[in-house]
């Protein structure tokens, strides 16, 4: 068990030695270089535990421990690794959101042991939403059923893929309990015997982050580590800021295939320009995108429906913009991206990840459905 900071205020304090320029500075340097060089292997099964903690002392994962705690720094943090490699950028926002959980708690315990702790990457670990997620829109059921027994839960239950995960790894969970019409959101200790994280099938892409099949049998679940006693209005005060964040791997994707497009303009632009898409026109898409979701990033305890219909729209539009950022770079890189080495075929693979990752892009277009008008 990790020692217990003495208040929430000390930790965001101790946890935040560098500005957000500084810190932007450093996580940019990191992604060009060594991330750069270990995007390959990553992409083919390498779980980068050094980058990763090299990102944190960084700040990578307390920029969103601010006055306020507003997301625009965060999100431009995971979009400078995205550049890179979305893998390394979905594991950020795994970590960002771990963070997040936990910085919208209320229980004191839970924040005042972790809070620092996962901002700092002394732990690392993921979100297990996944599943919640669609529960909540009647796609799937929950998989987590607990039972409250004295001082907490006990908790079973299998998730089909969490991501950012190991031994030593924290996962945030949802889980039915017995008797109750609210669910329970809690921390998840990987360490705990009552865990066993199975290999998961080979994916497309993004087969180096940490994803894991979770198996959880009677896991007792003490209050301490308890982030919401009712998932449901956690829930809905945290969501915003769950999706925006995810915004960073669209946005770092998206200006590294527009800068793939750029890279062939001399070799292969005389035939290029009969393409439909170019990459100015590109760029003013991502404009567009940044500029609203660095509005939405302001503000993400906004509650009200006009602001969840944009935090949707914008994340519906930054999946389906990705995917055609991705498949115009290989068109205008040609044969030369479409070879096993070159990094145009992995972006359009790491393209389809954004926009079939949780809320994917036709649950994105269900919720947007049953919003009112």
């Amino acid at each position: 068990m990790l020692a217990a900071t003495p208040t929430t205020a000390e930790a965001v304090s101790a946890a935040s030695p560098l500005p957000p320029e500084a810190a932007l500075v450093e996580i940019a340097k990191i992604a060009s270089g060594d991330l750069a060089a270990w995007a390959r292997p990553i992409d083919e099964g390498t779980y980068p535990t050094a980058l990763l903690h090299r990102l944190a002392d960084a700040g990578a994962f307390r920029l969103h421990l601010n006055a306020g705690n507003t997301l625009g720094d965060a999100i431009e943090g995971m979009s400078l690794v995205s550049e890179q490699c979305v893998s390394t950028g979905f594991m950020a926002w795994c970590q960002n959101t771990l963070v997040w959980y936990l910085i919208n708690s209320e229980n004191t315990a839970a924040r005042d042991t972790y809070l620092a702790a996962a901002a700092e990457g002394r732990i690392l670990g993921g979100t297990a939403l996944s599943n919640p997620m669609k529960s909540f829109y009647d796609i799937e059921t929950l998989k987590l059923k607990g039972k409250r027994v004295e001082g907490g839960y006990t908790v079973k239950g299998i998730l089909p893929w969490v991501s950012n995960l190991g031994a030593d790894h924290f996962f945030g969970g949802i889980f039915a309990v017995e008797g109750r019409d609210t669910p329970v959101m809690a921390l998840f200790d990987c360490a705990a015997p009552a865990i066993t994280l199975k290999p998961c099938e080979r994916f497309l892409s993004m087969d180096g982050t940490g994803t894991y099949g979770v198996q959880v049998r009677d896991l007792f679940v003490p209050d301490e580590m308890v982030l919401a006693d009712n998932a449901m209005s956690f829930v809905k005060k945290m969501r915003g800021g769950f999706i925006m964040l995810q915004a960073g791997m669209a946005v770092g994707l998206i200006r590294d295939c527009i800068a793939l497009m750029r890279e062939v303009e001399g070799p292969l632009g005389h035939v290029n320009r009969f393409l439909e898409v170019q990459p100015d026109q590109m760029a003013q898409t991502l404009a567009a995108i940044e500029q609203e979701v660095a509005a939405l990033a302001a503000d993400p305890f906004d509650t009200s429906d006009a602001y969840w219909r944009r935090v949707v729209s914008a994340r519906l539009l930054a999946g389906e913009v990705s995917v055609q950022a991705a498949h115009n770079a290989m068109l205008h890189c040609g044969a030369r991206g479409y070879v096993a080495a070159h990094r145009c075929q992995r972006r359009l693979r790491e393209a389809y990840f954004v926009a079939i990752v949780t809320p994917a892009t036709k649950q994105l277009r269900l919720m947007l459905d049953q919003m009112p008008a």
